[in-house]
């Protein structure tokens, strides 16, 4: 009995004195409830949308003010042509537009009917579907507000169109999602496994004395990972336009060029893990969570970024994944080219050469 309270008092020590292992036992479990509390909802807030009143009559105005009293909506009013809506819907800038025919209040009056064209995009179906549910309930309640007062009844039929994926498969959304997430997991945990099982088995100090360079030592655990990766890739790519009818629209190099920027982040970052790191079972645990969470949760793959907290809006800008998924639903999905993704590689490079620098300075502090 003595032996055992000795070796649990052990346990305690052990525990209370590795902060890796007092993070992961209290720390996770608080971000974790603190994240999923914030940020898993279903509900938008705030979509940014284009309001372009061609009519500019009471009836229109009298919507438009609904549309804008109501929190689900952030508004813009512009007087834009059809090639500058759809320009607007390329940039990313808002996620749908409404539209008011002219003469709008004269044909609800004469003919009892008028229409209200609704534009989304639909390259994510699921917000795509909710705008359009919550912009016609708006106009709907009007309607019957409007009946109310007359004898003759009105209607109001919007007129919904769906941008990028006309059957609103949810393929258009699922496939960036994956291949950023099943990317992000795969060289980000790998290649901190590989490397702290090298300083488990004690080889990581031979090979460091050997006359092969450190920083080659872990590029040669780097690279094999990086190419798995690119096979990776090309199956979630084939299994997209065989098995899933979501062909790539835009350029396929510009595609596998960019995917290639993400997987060197990812390896890159599985080589910070591993530096500090000293068991597999902690690097897997890190990885694991710590990147699964921010890829589902601040990618906006699973949950909208617009609806969550300003504080965790500003995090996820540091999620690689994040920028990752934007680029692959512009170019695949959207068919749009470098200029419509410029901003994100530029932010995908620069978290890249942070973390290199970061990683190279731990690794040097290493050998010292």
């Amino acid at each position: 009995m003595n032996q055992f309270l000795t070796f649990v008092r052990k346990e305690f020590y052990h525990v209370l004195r590795d902060r890796k292992t007092l993070f992961i036992l209290f720390g996770m479990p608080i971000v974790q409830i603190t994240l999923f509390g914030f940020a898993l909802t279903n509900e938008l807030k705030n979509s940014k949308i284009i309001i372009v009143d061609n009519a500019r009559d009471m009836a229109s105005q009298e919507i438009i003010t609904k549309l804008e009293a109501s929190r689900y909506f952030e508004i813009e009013k512009a007087p834009l042509s059809h090639n500058e809506i759809l320009a607007q819907f390329r940039s990313g800038k808002i996620k749908a537009a409404v539209i008011f025919p002219a003469n709008f209040n004269s044909d609800l009056l004469h003919a009892n009917k008028a229409q209200v064209q609704i534009i989304a995009d639909a390259s994510d179906p699921n917000t795509a579907t909710t705008i359009s549910n919550y912009a016609t309930s708006i106009i709907t309640d009007y309607q019957k507000a409007l009946n109310g007062k007359n004898a003759m009844p009105y209607q109001i039929t919007p007129e919904i169109k769906m941008l990028y994926n006309p059957q609103m498969k949810g393929a258009p959304n699922f496939v960036p999602g994956v291949m950023a997430m099943v990317l992000m997991l795969i060289c980000v945990m790998m290649t901190a496994i590989a490397i702290v099982k090298e300083k488990e088995l004690g080889t990581m100090e031979v090979l460091l004395v050997s006359p092969f360079r450190p920083i080659m030592v872990i590029l040669s655990k780097a690279v094999p990972y990086f190419l798995l990766s690119l096979v990776n890739l090309a199956t979630i790519l084939l299994l997209s336009v065989y098995a899933m009818d979501l062909p790539v629209k835009g350029s396929l190099i510009l595609l596998v060029a960019e995917s290639s920027l993400f997987i060197i982040c990812c390896l890159t970052l599985g080589i910070l893990i591993s530096i500090n790191t000293a068991s597999q079972q902690v690097a897997m645990l890190i990885s694991l969570v710590g990147m699964l969470m921010p890829t589902m949760i601040f990618s906006g793959f699973m949950f909208p970024i617009e609806n969550m907290p300003v504080p965790l809006q500003v995090i996820s800008n540091i999620v690689p994944s994040k920028w990752y998924y934007i680029i692959v639903k512009s170019v695949m999905i959207k068919g749009l080219g470098f200029s419509a993704v410029w901003k994100e590689t530029a932010i995908l490079l620069g978290i890249t050469l942070v973390l290199l620098a970061i990683s190279l300075k731990k690794f040097k502090v290493r050998l010292e």
